[in-house]
């Protein structure tokens, strides 16, 4: 009885440390087998993929662990995370596009908005009332007083016309007489309310005051006070900025499809929220000296006169459209060398990658020839962070998972 004891007692002995140590060792595997079963990828290059933590070879970055055996496409976003990524969606249908070839442009004076203020008689500058160039002139306004002895004989003329006609009101020599006085004081500068206010007065004035004809800009003032100066001597010349001229530049073998009365879509930097669309009213028939360019004019309209000549423009020049096509804002086409995705939002929160053949291209807007359907909700900013969010999830590329 003891010595059975003693057997039972030496072979629990042995036994004991054995299974210790396999316990052991089997903790140990299972552990090495949990960690060997993560897997780490670089998040710009997915197509590292290790085992172990580490560093990408391609660019050096600190690799990120992701679920290699996941098989959802999707990516799931709540309302916080949306908004955090600006992730904002419209739904797509057929609409008319345009593709634009980019030109160089410049605003100008519009010549046609230029006032060219000139002497109407012989005499001298007696006092200017515009001083210096870049004041804002308003129609009726002041500009300058001449002294001139022709004026003051043809005020008399009137005023001697004006007492006949009111002396012998039937006859018709003297009320031709007094229209041909009007009319000589007219041609000579004189406003409407100048000459009532002369028949009321019955004075005469050597010292006449001129008024702005129309609105502008004193661009260039060619006279000083007292001098004198010969009928038809250059005074004042007025700009209007209320309208402008739009020129920009093509080459010559570009020409042959611009035609007259074509519109192009003209962004003047620093405003691009207020496109304007020009019509070309001009083609100029010969080159430009030293060059081979072509130069293009429209009159372009300037609300509030906030553009000033001088400014560089971007001109748009429509090359080819059209009336059906599903376009997008090119920042929702992510692109890469394996071809060309967008993100779409088939439920709340739930957007998955879609791969889609493009088309025509312009400088903010890309059409979609293949992968879409009208009324898809195609995700329009926020794109490149679904799909870097995506890689950081899913270890892959969105093109290796989806069809078009």
């Amino acid at each position: 009885m003891e010595r059975k004891e003693f057997i039972k007692s030496f072979a629990l002995g042995i036994l004991t440390p054995a299974l210790f140590i396999s316990a052991c060792t089997g903790g140990k595997n299972e552990k090495v087998s949990n960690v060997k079963s993560q897997t780490f990828t670089c998040p710009m290059h997915p197509q590292v993929v290790q085992d172990k933590m580490g560093t990408c070879p391609v660019c050096g970055m600190d690799l990120v662990p992701f679920e290699k055996n996941s098989t959802d496409v999707a990516l799931h976003l709540d309302e916080s995370q949306r908004a955090l990524a600006n992730v904002t969606t419209m739904a797509v249908g057929l609409k008319g596009f345009s593709t634009y070839k980019q030109l160089n442009g410049r605003l100008v004076v519009n010549p046609e908005k230029t006032e060219y203020i000139s002497s109407r008689v012989a005499g001298r500058l007696d006092r200017l009332y515009v001083r210096q160039t870049g004041e804002k002139i308003r129609k009726g306004q002041p500009l300058y007083q001449i002294y001139s002895e022709q004026l003051a004989s043809l005020q008399q003329e009137y005023l001697l016309a004006l007492a006949q006609v009111a002396q012998f009101q039937s006859d018709q020599t003297f009320l031709q007489i007094l229209k041909s006085a009007r009319q000589k004081l007219s041609l000579y500068g004189q406003s409407e309310s100048q000459i009532k206010a002369l028949g009321d007065s019955k004075k005469t004035s050597p010292n006449i005051t001129y008024l702005a004809p129309e609105n502008g800009i004193v661009a260039e003032l060619s006279v000083t006070e007292g001098q004198y100066v010969s009928e038809g001597s250059q005074i004042i010349r007025l700009e209007g900025y209320q309208s402008l001229w739009l020129e920009a530049d093509v080459y010559s073998s570009e020409v042959g499809s611009i035609k007259n009365g074509q519109q192009v879509k003209v962004v003047v930097p620093g405003w691009e929220d207020q496109p304007q669309m020009v019509t070309l009213e001009f083609i100029s028939p010969a080159l430009q000296a030293n060059t081979q360019l072509i130069q293009l004019r429209g009159a372009m309209p300037n609300p509030n006169s906030q553009w000033q000549p001088g400014l560089q423009a971007n001109v748009f020049l429509p090359t080819e459209s059209k009336t059906d096509a599903i376009n997008l804002p090119i920042d929702a086409v992510i692109r890469d060398g394996k071809g060309a995705h967008v993100w779409i939002e088939r439920a709340k929160g739930k957007f998955e990658p879609q791969i889609v053949k493009t088309g025509m291209e312009s400088f903010d807007t890309i059409e979609v020839k293949e992968g879409l359907k009208t009324g898809d909700q195609v995700v329009i900013s926020g794109a490149y962070l679904l799909y870097s969010e995506y890689i950081l999830k899913k270890g892959k590329n969105p093109m290796a998972s989806t069809k078009i």
